[in-house]
This record gives C-alpha cells, structure tokens and sequence, in this order.
C-alpha cells in the first residue's frame, strides 16, 4: 500500500499571530514554490540520498536506504514514506525520464545529475503517490535549495509544473501514441529497457507461457513486494510474527507474509531463527531436500551448496539436514560473502553444517567422495528479482549473459561430476532468460551420459502448501511474480545414475 502523503506544511501566523489559511486545506499557486520552502524534508532527504548513491556511487538501494533512514531517524510513516519514493523513482525511471523529456528544454543528459535525481522524485510523487500537486512541486523545490542550492530551483519548478498538468495515464497515451512496435510500448507503459521486455517476452514462450501475459509479468516487477519469512524447520516459530501482524504464507510450510513494519525489531528475526527469504527461494530449496536420491549412505547424507553466498539458501537447507541427521558443506569463493554465509547458518547446529570458501569450480579436489545432494544457485543476471532490487534494470545488459554463461556451465558441470551415483543436482537461477536457465541444461547434459532430468515441476508441486503450482514445463520448472507472486526462479533437477 502507498504510503500516506507528508506535505512537510506546517501552520503559519502573520505578523499580528494570527494563523492563515484557518478556513480550510492550505494550497499555493503554482508559480514560485522555491520562494517558499527553503529546507528539506527529512524522508523526500532520503530518497534523494538513496538515489545519488545509486547513479554517482554504483551502491544498491537496498543497502543505502536503511543507513540513511537511521541517520536521519525517520519514524515508522516517515520510512514508509522514504522507501516507497526512492524505489518507485528507481523503477519508473525509464517512463519518468520518457515524460522529462517532452518537459525540459535540454536533452536530459545535460542536466546536473542531482537536478534529474530531484526531478525524477518530484514525478513520482506527481505520477505515483498520494501527494498533493502543490505539496509535490513546494517539496522538491524545497529539497533541491537545501541540498543542491537555488540555482535549479527554477528550472525543477517550471518542468514539474508542467508534468502536473497531465494525469499519468495521459502522459502514457501521449507517449506511446503511434508507436507500433509492441516492445517498445511495454517499455514505455512499464518502464522496463526495450532489450529486457525482449527478454521476458523470450522467457514466457521458452517456459510455455503465452506472451500476452508480458504485460502482468512487467507490472509484477513494478509492484513493492511483500517481505516473505521463513521459520527454520526444527529452530524457529512463526508465532511471533504472526502476533505482530504477519501472515501465513500460501506456498511454502513454515512461511510468512510480513507489510507491518520493520522485519528487524521481530527478536526471532535478529537471531536468525526465522529469515527472510522470497518464498520461491524457498520452494527451490525444499524441492531439492525433497527429491529421492537412490541408495543413500548408511551413515547419512552429504549436501552441498556450491554457491552459498550470502547463506538463505544454505540455511534452510542445514535445518532441514539437521532434522535428518545429514550435514551441509556451504562454498563460497568470496571471503566477505562467505562470513555471510556463516552468519546465516548461526542458528543451526554448528556440528551439522561447515563453511568452505573457494572456487565451485573445482570443489571436486577438495570433496573427492562427493555428495548426495547439490544445489547450484549459480551465479546469474538476477532479472528474475527487479521487483526486489529497483535499480537492476538500468544496470545490466545483454553482454552480461555472455559473461556468466561460461561460469554457468563451469559450475554445473563440476556438481554433475561430484555428485555421487544416484545422487542430485539442483540448477537453479533468479532469472527466467533460456541463456541462463535452459539452454545451460541443455548444453551440460548433452554430451553427458548417465544423467537423467527429473520433473522439477512435480517436485515442486509436491513441497507447496498449493500442490498445484503449474510451474513445469518440458521437465523444468519456472516460477513468475505475476503468476505465483514470487521472484521468477529456474529449477531443474538431475539425478545421475546409479
């Protein structure tokens, strides 16, 4: 839900204390804002903060936001407030800058960049937001004299006044008035880069869905989403996020639904009894745990993550093991994330679960038995999660699936020979394209004798509270956030031959 508008007005009195504007809701006249408000608001200061760092610094939203909410201590309406501006700016900066375009007398690449930054803030509240016109353009104006200074003051208030005098709708109409090419409007109208809707409308095909659907596929990624929890089997309970207003979750046993709030003031949370993690993440996991291996050790089973990093995954699988008397080697080639992972795993029986950091190419030379299970969440274009992460869309390209796809297929093909006979390996991906998911199935399994591709759809089916998710196709599976409401995640799973 959109957080409820802050118009950063206060009461004013003239010079004999009487207060103005007494009869009713204060408005202004649109024609000179920056004259009037000359300080920025706390949680519009945030967003814009978050931004900046985003296009000067290269950092992620998701880490910026919570800093910079702290530093300015926002209260609970106010982060709600920060949150939902800085990440629908971020997501709808494709349409936002489409509509500056037609409004600023300058190719927009010769704008400061903090200008755009501010003005990109001030749209989305006109556009998106529950913030009255005159709260919208007095606070961006307000923003941009506080922190950029009064030289822009001008320029933002003119081009927001002029983006006000149309609803989003008409601005979406007026910019994909005779266009043809159907990419290039769901780019327009959803605010994703053309080569990405190209993407996405490959991927519901090659998973044997229609592409009628790119147009719900791309307002999912656009949608806040939901934080999903999971309570590690056999460690954490989910009563006391149900108390505080989560709910259970529809898909995944042992799962929750949280929008009350900061996840981090939950004490189970802290400790890492309970966790967030998006629910298909879940599902992977437990698909995984649940498939038959055939002729198991005696002396119990051996998992692997073979890219832990940073440990969701590696946690609810070492709780599952932990149940069942098995144990998880968790591998991680960065230190850094690796301490992550060791974090992650805190929770769970330290007897249960160890921390390898090094290269999953070569893990084999380390783990020469091998293992039963092994999940390989490899490395990927994350497009799959743009709802989670607003600033990936403007960052990736093309050229980067040409640059994972060789380590893609490096890292599957080292758990296809690790595993032991009988055993399985779960290829996983946060991204629906064929480059990443498919085609690296495809390729490590052709010449490949022995190894057998199992009906990760029924898998997945069997591990969800539904039973019926109709995520598989052609033996793989595909999760959709427009479809089944979590991150779009690739399963498939391979059994090798006794």
């Amino acid at each position: 839900m959109t957080p409820e508008y802050r118009s950063g007005e206060s009461s004013r009195r003239n010079e004999r204390g009487r207060e103005r504007n007494r009869s009713g809701e204060r408005k202004f006249s649109a024609t000179a804002p920056g004259e009037r408000t000359r300080r920025a608001d706390p949680a519009r200061l945030v967003a814009f903060e978050v931004l900046r760092a985003v296009a000067a610094d290269d950092a992620y939203a998701n880490l910026v936001l919570p800093t910079s909410i702290r530093k300015h201590r926002l209260g609970r309406q106010d982060a709600g407030f920060a949150t939902e501006l800085a990440y629908g700016a971020l997501r709808g900066q494709g349409t936002y800058d489409a509509i500056l375009s037609l409004c600023v007398d300058r190719p927009l690449a010769q704008l400061d960049p903090a200008v755009l930054d501010a003005l990109r803030l001030g749209v989305h509240q006109l556009m998106a937001m529950r913030v009255p016109p005159h709260a919208a353009l007095d606070q961006t104006v307000g923003l941009a004299r506080a922190v950029i200074g009064a030289g822009p003051s001008s320029l933002i208030n003119a081009v927001l006044r002029k983006v006000s005098r149309k609803s989003f709708a008409e601005w979406l109409d007026m910019l994909t008035e005779g266009v043809e090419d159907p990419v290039r409007v769901s780019s327009l109208r959803h605010s994703h880069p053309e080569w990405i809707v190209r993407t996405m409308r490959q991927s519901l095909v090659n998973h044997g869905r229609s592409v009628v659907e790119i147009d719900d596929l791309l307002a999912a990624d656009n949608a806040a989403p939901v934080v999903n929890l999971v309570a590690l089997p056999g460690i954490g309970e989910l009563d006391g996020a149900l108390e505080a207003g989560a709910r259970a979750g529809e898909l995944v046993a042992d799962s929750a639904l949280f929008a009350a709030g900061d996840v981090g003031r939950l004490e189970s949370v802290r400790s890492g009894r309970i966790r967030v993690q998006d629910a298909g993440s879940q599902l992977v996991a437990r698909a995984l745990a649940a498939v038959e291996v055939d002729h198991p050790p005696e002396d119990g089973e051996e998992w692997l993550d073979l890219c832990a990093g940073p440990g969701g995954k590696s946690a609810l699988l070492a709780a599952i093991a932990a149940q069942r008397g098995y144990r998880l080697v968790a591998n991680e080639p960065a230190e850094h994330r690796a301490a992550l992972v060791r974090q992650a795993l805190a929770a769970v029986d330290p007897a249960v679960w160890s921390v390898r950091v090094g290269d999953g190419r070569s893990i084999g030379e380390s783990y020469p038995g091998g293992f039963d299970r092994i999940l390989v969440d490899a490395p990927c274009t994350g497009l799959g999660a743009l709802r989670r992460r607003p600033e990936a869309r403007w960052r990736r390209q093309p050229s980067d699936l040409a640059e994972l796809g060789p380590l893609q297929r490096a890292l599957l093909a080292e758990a296809l020979e690790t595993v032991r006979p009988g055993g399985v390996v779960a290829y996983v991906t946060c991204s629906p394209h064929p480059a990443e998911t498919t085609a690296v199935v495809q390729d490590s399994l052709r010449d490949r004798d022995g190894y057998v591709l199992l009906d990760a759809g029924q898998v997945l089916d069997g591990v969800s509270k539904s039973g019926s998710l109709h995520a598989g196709h052609e033996s793989t599976a595909q999760l959709w956030p427009h479809v089944h409401g979590t991150d779009a995640m690739f399963l498939a799973l391979i059994r090798r031959a006794t």
